[in-house]
């Protein structure tokens, strides 16, 4: 075409987007989380690797249903989404750089209907990654966009935070219990719940490496240590959907704890306690069903060896659809009524989220003295 010929360089890019394929090296800005105790929350790590990824992806563009400082997902200096008649000449656009039709960040306002909507149309038309964010107990009001997104195979990014109930003091009216369950019921949506940092940034790139699908990142409000990796297994291990984070010391496993999210790291803190009364633990963290369900069956075994019957299940959400990964010789640690309003860590401690109630319920399972 003549366009081709006359802007050979923004004609090629113009048709890699449109395609749905990513430059090389996109991936190469993001950031790798060092070993922190104090940790991170993963929607602050998703804020940060959203950021670099920007930097790569110009046809990344979204926000969020008046949430942005909330949910951090700014794009820091990419301007708003807005004519500029509409805005003073002088006034800067809300997150920094100008209004204007080039702006990447669009304000969506207090709809979150309307802003699935949109997502569903800039991703229909293509050469757009959009995505979409507010906190997870208002994912219902999304909810038919949610689900014509999964029907249509669409390649958009939604970010759920706040994702628990560790939320506090907001209490039960804006701590999400059931949304996750109802998610994971939409077929063809891949929801991931990232444990830490580096698997938040793991998320985001499996998010963006699926152009046929939307994809749902659940992540917390309050910090969570960032694990190990030199003593725990990598945090790529998320592509699969599930893996071994920690294994059993001196042999095979006797209990495998199964977590997502913020309660894996409670799971490994229950480890500890555990391998204290010679109980051989395994830790598996298992961010999505969706990608875990996609695995070979070979794969999925050697995670969760069926001769292991002796599984305890940690989310902070309900405990529907839990029972197919631990069996009938398993328990689940959930979440099957509505929260309480007090600060986030009493809230998980009077509903069992500690380390040490994860440990009696192992050991009552195994059916040992407590």
């Amino acid at each position: 075409t003549q366009y081709r010929q006359e802007c050979p360089e923004l004609a090629a890019e113009l048709e890699r987007r449109m395609r749905g394929g990513l430059p090389a090296g996109w991936q190469h800005d993001i950031p790798d989380f060092p070993v922190d105790p104090k940790g991170l929350a993963t929607r602050a790590a998703s804020g940060k690797v959203l950021n670099a990824i920007a930097l790569q992806l110009p046809e990344l563009m979204g926000g969020s249903a008046d949430l942005n400082p909330s949910t951090l997902t700014a794009l820091a200096g990419a301007g708003d989404l807005q004519s500029p008649a509409l805005q003073p000449a002088d006034r800067q656009g809300a997150v920094g750089g100008e209004w204007g039709y080039a702006g990447r960040n669009i304000h969506f306002g207090v709809r979150e209907h309307a802003m699935g909507a949109v997502m569903n149309g800039m991703a229909v038309h293509g050469g757009i990654i959009p995505f979409g964010a507010t906190f997870l107990v208002f994912a219902d009001y999304l909810r038919p966009s949610i689900r014509l997104a999964a029907l249509m195979g669409l390649h958009l990014v939604y970010v759920f935070t706040h994702d628990s109930i560790a939320v506090g003091e907001d209490g039960p009216t804006h701590q999400p219990v059931e949304q996750l369950a109802s998610l994971r019921a939409i077929p063809g949506l891949t929801v991931i719940r990232p444990a830490d940092a580096n698997e938040a940034a793991a998320a985001w790139q499996v998010a963006l490496e699926m152009p046929r699908q939307p994809t749902a990142l659940i992540l917390s409000r309050q910090n969570v240590a960032t694990i190990d990796r030199n003593c725990f297994a990598p945090a790529d291990g998320l592509r699969r959907g599930a893996y071994i984070l920690a294994e059993a010391a001196a042999g095979e496993p006797q209990l495998i704890l199964i977590a997502s999210g913020s309660e894996v790291g409670l799971a490994l803190a229950a480890r500890e306690l555990l391998q204290g009364q010679a109980i051989r633990t395994r830790v598996v963290s298992m961010p999505s069903w969706e990608l875990f369900d996609a695995q070979p069956l070979e794969y999925r075994a050697a995670v969760l060896p069926p001769r292991i019957r002796a599984r305890l299940a940690v989310e902070a959400g309900c405990s529907q659809g839990w029972h197919r990964y631990v069996g009938d010789g398993g328990d689940v640690l959930a979440m099957d009524r509505f929260g309480a309003s007090a600060p986030g860590p009493v809230v998980m401690a009077a509903f069992g989220f500690t380390a040490e109630y994860i440990r009696a319920r192992a050991v009552a399972l195994l059916g040992r003295p407590l």
